[in-house]
């Protein structure tokens, strides 16, 4: 019985994942900032655990905890969607904290036992806005596009001894909390600079006037990153979601 380890797991994709994989068998350690036991349901083959994936120790202590993993997902990430003038450099040290190192650190932890059995599989979700410039998201976008570049040249590093890294590429999913968490977020940086006061009602118009189907589900993200754990043949970027597919076919 297999063992995946997976950041991220209060909500949205990290959550719908634990449960597609319990559904199927494996053993899953979610791991969340702050423990909830109201996420996910009571059973004997989950656990629980407490993760900061910017602190060392807290990334020691879980790792410890969750001992021997068969897949690692990193999937804790924080949203952000602003103009650059009006990103704190503060807070865009914080994203690059969070969704890049905190990706490159989770992958370091669990490298030695990967490595010591010639096997193991990381998974890095990212982003399909790396594929396709869009307005008020430079920040996030590169600590996203970060990511992208790290796993492959990780996957290439870690070839030679049996192991694969990959990366799922989600859409935009209105399935989650990640654009409320992202506006609120902002909120509280000061918001919007008054400058691009037009180019945000532009761009909001926009997104609500896509099609409904045009969007990413978290069972979308949940199928891509049990291709990239199940299936060696997969390939190293994997769309997931509509819209993902949409934008990595037109790249």
């Amino acid at each position: 019985m297999k063992t995946i380890l997976i950041t991220g797991c209060s909500s949205g994709f990290g959550r719908d994942t634990a449960l597609y994989f319990l559904d199927r068998g494996w053993n899953v350690v979610a791991t969340m900032r702050t423990l909830r036991d109201d996420v996910l349901p009571q059973h004997d083959r989950l656990r629980l655990v407490t993760l900061d994936v910017t602190d060392a120790a807290s990334i020691r202590d879980a790792t410890r905890a969750a001992g021997p993993v068969d897949v690692l997902v990193n999937n804790a990430g924080i949203g952000w969607f602003n103009a650059l003038e009006g990103t704190p450099m503060e807070l865009a040290r914080g994203i690059f904290e969070t969704n890049t190192l905190g990706t490159m650190a989770m992958s370091q932890a669990v490298l030695p036992q990967f490595r010591q059995r010639r096997a193991g599989v990381i998974i890095n979700v990212s982003s399909s806005v790396t594929l396709k410039p869009l307005h008020l998201l430079s920040a996030y976008t590169a600590s996203k596009a970060a990511v992208n570049a790290f796993t492959q040249v990780l996957a290439l590093e870690l070839e030679p001894f049996g192991i694969r890294a990959h990366v799922v590429l989600p859409g935009r999913s209105p399935d989650t909390r990640f654009g409320e968490s992202a506006m609120a977020l902002n909120t509280a940086a000061g918001g919007f600079p008054e400058a691009y006061a037009g180019l945000v009602q532009s761009v909001v118009a926009e997104r609500q006037e896509q099609s409904p189907g045009e969007v990413t589900h978290p069972a979308d993200v949940a199928e891509a990153i049990w291709r990239a754990a199940t299936d060696p043949a997969c390939p190293l970027l994997l769309p997931a979601g509509a819209d993902a597919v949409a934008t990595a076919q037109a790249a």
